[in-house]
């Protein structure tokens, strides 16, 4: 089951995803208990976790739906085509939002440094502030005026936590998991304010860090596949076009830290919610390796298979 958030007529309203079009939620239930003779009602739900695992209490239905939309293609009448209508970012307001650097060893190398494994490091953790870096499928990455250079896509696989935990156990981690989506994590390789500045030993890392920060820069979307779609999230192909040209291609096997690992190292010192995002990180082929960056007129389609495609067009910041 794939679940989008999007905007129709000024209301906000959740459909079932399926790649240029979606059905809504309600409608489909509808059409499916007059279809099968089973009870369903989608009709009420008010946040998007309440369709998800483990924890929705809609979920089992919603599945139900969904697996029926699957083999019964939806009539023409129930179909909204995703040109029609604005598709949200499917977390309206997470609470936290997570990301890891150098989780694909190949990454890692592009980068200059000497490839790892998972015996010798732990999970590089970050964080974005959502309520401005994340952006909707199609709306513009504004490159930012304070460094209009040097800004970097990176495609990456996200989390999406449906149950509450803390000390979550590597073997019990998927159990926590509503779905997984797309993310493009935005980065500005040469922001370095105060050039004038006096060095300190640590204003390189802040300067990495403070350029994923600016606004627009973490694109999510276009739904959340659910773990009956995604049951295995180390089996994922990556791909990731400028325009028209592949940039990156992968495989979420290449993870030095799989989806279960993160779960795990994150859980042991913060407590994970429902709605949390966890964004696992990206293989090679970023645009820093060849000195190509991306610049206002550009698109970037971020592709996840089993989930979709991630759209997003660059302009300048106003």
């Amino acid at each position: 089951m794939r679940i989008s958030r999007f905007e129709q007529d000024e209301r906000i309203k959740y459909g079932f995803y399926f790649d240029n079009y979606l059905v809504e939620v309600g409608a489909a239930a509808h059409a499916y208990s007059q279809a099968t003779g089973e009870i369903a009602d989608l009709s009420q739900m008010s946040c998007i976790l309440e369709l998800l695992p483990p924890c929705g209490t809609l979920a089992a239905e919603a599945e139900n739906v969904a697996a029926w939309l699957t083999a019964n293609e939806a009539s023409a009448d129930l179909k909204i085509f995703v040109d029609t209508i604005r598709l949200l970012v499917p977390i309206a307001r997470p609470n936290k939002l997570f990301l890891l650097a150098g989780n694909y060893s190949a990454h890692v190398q592009e980068g200059g440094e000497p490839g790892i494994e998972r015996a010798e490091t732990f999970p590089y953790v970050f964080m974005k502030p959502p309520s401005t870096t994340l952006t909707n499928p199609g709306q513009p990455i504004e490159i930012p005026k304070v460094n209009p250079n040097e800004i970097d896509w990176e495609l990456e696989l996200a989390i999406v936590i449906g149950k509450q935990g803390k000390h979550i156990t590597e073997a019990d981690a998927l159990d926590y998991v509503a779905g997984y989506t797309v993310v493009n994590d935005i980065s500005d390789r040469a922001f370095h304010p105060f050039p004038n500045r006096k060095e300190r030993s640590r204003d390189a890392f802040f300067d990495w860090m403070h350029g994923k920060w600016h606004d627009s820069f973490c694109p999510c979307g276009p739904c959340i596949a659910t773990p009956v779609t995604i049951p295995n999230p180390q089996a994922l192909e990556l791909k990731l076009s400028l325009n028209d040209e592949l940039r990156q291609d992968s495989t979420t096997a290449l993870q030095v830290f799989p989806v279960a690992a993160v779960i795990e190292f994150i859980s042991q010192s913060i407590t994970l919610e429902p709605g949390d995002i966890i964004s696992t990180g990206t293989p090679d082929g970023v645009g820093k390796t060849t000195g190509t960056f991306i610049k206002a007129g550009d698109t970037l389609h971020a592709h996840i298979s089993s989930i979709g495609t991630l759209t997003s067009p660059v302009i300048n910041e106003a």
